[in-house]
């Protein structure tokens, strides 16, 4: 399939990009600094742009079956909400290209999760240190949701550097065995597992080990 990827050059961005091409797809991948993905591929095509700047995401997006989201940002102080104002532009794109599949990462402790997470997320991590980045990602569902894309929202609880395991919760976790965590690179197999499973359209599903 011919996959575009805004936020490659994330940690999670990377695992994706790099797991799609070990699935034979041709990958687009969408970066505002492209150097930083250190990746080589025959199927490989790596475009330079502000996810900011509408005209390039629609350039890029153009052609396109499938766009996964992985935005973020390394500074959870910043307020810019670059994923929400980002999203906005990718879905734009989408509905003038004729773009439908969006598979779109968000985070577990966001919408209806928020009452599940463990005591020291729900009450020191999400409402002061990470404040800004879950006001970001509301935002970002509450546009994903009011389309008619066929969207999918993956929730992951926190992330690690960790190996693809395969194996982890997924859907609605229980929050009595969750372990509140999961790879990035397994954050990457499932959401490319989504590129043709119907099951979660239109869904909000969290993953974690």
């Amino acid at each position: 399939m011919k996959l575009i990827i805004f936020g490659a050059t994330g940690a999670t961005g990377c695992q994706v990009v790099t797991q799609a091409l070990g699935q034979e797809h041709h990958v687009t991948a969408f970066a505002r600094n492209p150097q930083k993905l250190k990746i080589a591929h025959e199927n490989l095509q790596v475009i330079q742009g502000n996810v900011l700047d509408y005209s390039a995401v629609e350039q890029a997006v153009t052609g396109q079956e499938v766009v996964l989201c992985t935005l973020g940002l390394p500074d959870i102080r910043n307020k810019s909400q670059l994923r929400a104002n980002g999203t906005k532009n990718i879905i734009r794109a989408m509905k003038n290209t004729g773009v439908r599949r969006f598979l779109c990462q968000s985070s577990h402790g966001v919408g209806d999760t928020q009452t599940t997470l463990p005591f020291f997320m729900k009450y020191i991590m999400a409402p002061f240190v990470l404040r800004r980045v879950f006001e970001d990602h509301e935002l970002q569902e509450k546009l994903v949701k009011e389309t008619q894309l066929d969207w999918i929202i993956v929730r992951p609880t926190n992330l690690t550097d960790g190996d693809k395991t395969a194996k982890y919760q997924q859907g609605t976790i229980d929050n009595k065995t969750a372990r509140f965590k999961i790879s990035r690179a397994d954050v990457a197999d499932f959401m490319l597992k989504q590129l043709v499973d119907n099951l979660y359209l239109h869904k909000t599903p969290s993953i974690s080990y």
